[in-house]
């Protein structure tokens, strides 16, 4: 007996996140931060601090969902304040359940024209950890480019110290 397909999901929802996503946006970071290999945060920060670090006046924070369920979460913000505030930062999260099924991507091309339509020039990502091959490869096919690396920048916890690229693409 074969494995069995995976069953086809229904089409995948990008919406503006609200106070009624604030649990779910919580359980996809703290399970994406808790393994310690692809975001800074601490692997053990708080709710309240996962929070204001995602959800909040200064974010444009967004939702994917899927057959009713939020399976992912991305935030839009300045890169910096004043004369910088034209360039947008983003940071991006996937239920690992939900790995490998396009739903990074997704949230990827829905954040171009979004990051655009909020009058943003470009998006500069400031730290993707370079040992993430999908989220640099994601990015690169989206039309970012390396614009440096730092080296020894991530305390990776299984890996070591592993480098971090600052990436940038053009609206």
């Amino acid at each position: 007996m074969g494995e069995q397909p995976k069953a086809k999901k229904g089409p995948l929802r990008i919406r503006a996140a609200h106070d009624g996503d604030v649990e779910r946006i919580w359980e996809i970071f703290r399970e994406v931060i808790k393994t310690g290999d692809t975001y800074v945060f601490p692997p053990n920060m708080s709710r309240e601090d996962a929070l204001a670090n995602w959800y909040g006046k200064k974010f444009h924070t967004y939702v994917a969902e899927q057959e009713g369920k939020i399976v992912g979460t991305y935030i839009l913000k300045d890169n910096q304040m004043g004369l910088g505030s034209h360039i947008a930062n983003g940071s991006f999260m996937v239920d690992p359940t939900q790995f490998g099924l396009g739903i990074g991507r997704a949230m990827g091309e829905h954040s171009i024209p979004e990051a655009k339509r909020l009058g943003y020039y470009a998006i500069q990502f400031n730290f993707v950890v370079a040992s993430n091959k999908g989220a640099v490869k994601l990015w690169k096919d989206l039309g970012f480019t390396v614009l440096g690396t730092i080296p020894d920048a991530f305390q990776h916890q299984k890996m070591g110290l592993v480098d971090a690229h600052i990436m940038y693409s053009k609206l």
